[in-house]
C-alpha cells in the first residue's frame, strides 16, 4: 500500500496523523501503540485520549508501511489520513507515546470537535482569490506564523494554543465576517472553529488538511516563508517561488533558524541567525530576556557561570 505522493522523496517518510474518535480505553491502546512503533523502530510522539488521537511518527518506508496498514485494520482509523513529508533517522531522537486529557490541549473542558465547515485546498485557494473581504486567521503559536504563514492572514499571538481562548476576544470585530482558520495540519483547527463558534462567530471555516495538504496540491501559492514542525527539521519549504519572511529576532537578517531561549526559566522559541549569534553571544537569550539585563554569565541553564557559582556553594 503506498500512502505517500509520487513526488515525495519518500525513503525515510515523515508521517503526520489524527483522528478525533472516542477511545475507551486510552491506556490499554498507548501500550498496544507502544509495542507496535516499537517492533517497527519508529520514533516520534503519539498522543491518546478518549477524544482520539494525535501523531507525528518518522521511520524507514516500509516500516512505515507496515504501520500505516496495521493502524487502518482498526476499524475506528480506517479511514485516518495520512500526511507525509520527507526526514531522516535524526528527524525524532526517541519514541514517546502518551495518555492525556486532550488530544490537542485547549483547556476550555468538553468541545466536541467542528466537522462540517471544511473547506477543501481547492475551495480554499478559489476563495482567497474571489473575495476580498474575507478574514484569514492562523490558529498556530506565534513562533509558527514567523517561520510562515498566508499572506495576509493575522498570526494569533500566542505562545500556547491553550492561550487561544482567551484571544479570541481581541478578534471580537470579526465575529459577522467570513473567518478562514488554518493550522499545520487540522487538529487544532477542529477545536478552534469550534471555540470560535462558541465565542459568537458565525461564519467560520477551516482548511481541510491544513497547511501539508495544501501545499501537496499548490505549493507556495499564496503562501509566505516555511512551515514550522514539530521535530528536528524545525521547518520544512516548497522551494518553488519561495517568499521568505523569517527574521531574525534580534537583527531582523533573514533567516529560518530556531533556537531556544538560553535562559531556562524562559527557554522560549525564536528566530535568531546565526551570523548574529557569532557576533554577540548573548543574543541566544530572547530580545525580552536580553532586555531585563541578563547576559550569557548570568543567565541560568546548565554549564552557565551563574549556575555553577550556585551549585558549588550549595555542597560546601
Amino acid at each position: 500500500m503506498r500512502y505517500y505522493p509520487e513526488h515525495m522523496p519518500a525513503d525515510f517518510p515523515v508521517i503526520l496523523f489524527y483522528k478525533y474518535v472516542a477511545i475507551d480505553d486510552p491506556a490499554a491502546f498507548a501500550a498496544a501503540q507502544r509495542e507496535c512503533c516499537g517492533a517497527l523502530g519508529l520514533k516520534g510522539r503519539i498522543l491518546i485520549a478518549t477524544e482520539g488521537i494525535n501523531g507525528t511518527l518518522a521511520g524507514p518506508r516500509a516500516a512505515m508501511d507496515e504501520y500505516v496498514a496495521a493502524l487502518r485494520a482498526d476499524e475506528r482509523f480506517a479511514n485516518i489520513e495520512i500526511k507525509v513529508s520527507a526526514g531522516d533517522p535524526q528527524t525524532f531522537p526517541k519514541l514517546a507515546i502518551k495518555v492525556r486529557s486532550e488530544i490537542v490541549t485547549l483547556g476550555v473542558g468538553p468541545l466536541p470537535p467542528d466537522l462540517d465547515n471544511h473547506l477543501s485546498p481547492e475551495d480554499w485557494k478559489r476563495t482567497l482569490e474571489e473575495d476580498p473581504d474575507v478574514v484569514l486567521v492562523d490558529v498556530r503559536n506565534r513562533y509558527e506564523s514567523a517561520a510562515g504563514k498566508f499572506a495576509n492572514a493575522i498570526a494569533c499571538d500566542i505562545e500556547h494554543f491553550r492561550e487561544l481562548p482567551d484571544y479570541v476576544e481581541q478578534l471580537a470585530d470579526f465575529k459577522d465576517k467570513k473567518v478562514l482558520m488554518y493550522c499545520t495540519g487540522g487538529i487544532r483547527c477542529e477545536k478552534a472553529s469550534a471555540l470560535f463558534r462558541r465565542k459568537g462567530f458565525t461564519n467560520v471555516f477551516q482548511l481541510h488538511g491544513g497547511i501539508v495538504t495544501y501545499q501537496e496540491q499548490f505549493g507556495n501559492e499564496h503562501w509566505l516563508g516555511e512551515c514550522f514542525v514539530f521535530d528536528q527539521r524545525m521547518t520544512v519549504r516548497v522551494d518553488e517561488a519561495l517568499v521568505p519572511i523569517g527574521r531574525c529576532a534580534h537583527s531582523d537578517q533573514p533567516t529560518n533558524r530556531f533556537v531556544n531561549c538560553l535562559h531556562d526559566p524562559c527557554h522560549v522559541l525564536f528566530l535568531l541567525a546565526e551570523e548574529t549569534e557569532r557576533e554577540n553571544a548573548d543574543t541566544r537569550l530572547c530580545p525580552e530576556c536580553l532586555a531585563s539585563g541578563l547576559t550569557s554569565a548570568t543567565a541560568d541553564y546548565k554549564g552557565s557561570p551563574a549556575r555553577t557559582v550556585t551549585e558549588s556553594s550549595a555542597t560546601r
